[in-house]
């Protein structure tokens, strides 16, 4: 007979959509990464992603509260370093009242069930710009490991809940699981960045940091575009060195790489929407291309469809507020 079975009987009314929708985006899959700057009374405007901004310690605060208000429950931390305080060796990655642990402090103190995560990458605190220690233009991978770790412990000490390494070094989650277990941290947690691609939707990120590198590029150590089956022994490779969560980045573009990853390992898996497909859908909808609130919660329920367990957005206040 013609037709016994009617897909569009289950689309017929917004209930009996929601009745069986098989994926949910809510407040708690959503976390927002913050840039944090010196100075006091700071709202420093990120031109090339609008609605971004780089923050003051003392408006920090105050962002933190409307953070909470909305539900979230984690954000990811970044610094803008001061020029003079950048080397080749990261000295200042580790310092213990550097900006990055007096923000972790500072979050702590006013929102302490916030879930803390940090950046450990050397870009920031680089005279290169790159993710670890250069000598005769190359990016040395064992001596950078040796200051993640050291970064890592400091982050813990100053209260993180997790330590995130951006970087793409070889063998860094496992230094930085031994560091921080033989100083008792056991409980932090590492979510490692173990499919992070060297893409050029990173630009705009680039710009709030002032991190892009000084010569070359970053791909002797993150992955090509082209490679998907490296993503997952990445991954793997990770979760044997003690990573708790891992995160694939870009999002959109690679969607296909957190349903692969998400059909071979059980721990949570983390997707970045980054700077670059934050700022696209802002332009696309400022000349009037786009609807932007419809395309923003369709491109993170897309996040949630491939597997992942939760997004780190720059909409993730937008997104929060419509989800309210």
């Amino acid at each position: 007979m013609y037709p016994n079975q009617r897909n569009r009987r289950l689309r017929q009314n917004p209930a009996l959509r929601q009745l069986v929708s098989e994926n949910q985006l809510t407040s708690n899959d959503l976390m927002l990464p913050l840039f944090i700057a010196e100075g006091t009374e700071v709202k420093d405007p990120i031109t090339a992603m609008p609605g971004c901004y780089r923050l003051s310690l003392d408006l920090l605060r105050k962002e933190l509260k409307a953070v909470a208000d909305l539900g979230i429950k984690a954000v990811l931390l970044f610094v803008k370093v001061d020029d003079a305080l950048k080397d080749n060796k990261g000295t200042e990655a580790f310092n213990p009242e550097g900006l990055m642990q007096k923000a972790i402090r500072t979050v702590k103190s006013i929102t302490p069930d916030m879930v803390v995560m940090t950046d450990v990458a050397l870009d920031p605190y680089s005279s290169y710009g790159h993710d670890g220690i250069v000598e005769e233009g190359k990016i040395l991978n064992d001596p950078t490991v040796e200051v993640l770790s050291k970064m890592a412990l400091s982050h813990a000490q100053a209260g993180a809940d997790f330590v995130a390494p951006s970087d793409m070094m070889d063998g860094r989650v496992l230094m930085i699981r031994t560091k921080l277990d033989k100083a008792g941290f056991t409980d932090t947690g590492i979510m490692s960045y173990s499919a992070k691609y060297a893409s050029s939707f990173y630009g705009p990120f680039r710009e709030a940091l002032d991190s892009a590198p000084g010569f070359g590029d970053k791909r002797s150590y993150q992955m090509d575009p082209a490679n998907r089956l490296e993503a997952l022994t990445e991954a793997l490779r990770d979760i044997e060195e003690g990573a708790d969560i891992v995160m694939v980045k870009p999002g959109l573009a690679y969607l296909d790489v957190i349903r692969d990853i998400r059909e071979n390992v059980e721990i949570p898996i983390a997707a970045y929407q980054v700077s670059g497909e934050y700022s696209m859908l802002k332009a696309a909808a400022e000349k009037g291309w786009l609807d932007h609130d419809t395309v923003m919660m369709e491109q993170l329920l897309a996040f949630k469809r491939a597997g992942a367990n939760f997004i780190a957005t720059y909409h993730a206040k937008e997104a929060a507020q419509l989800l309210a």
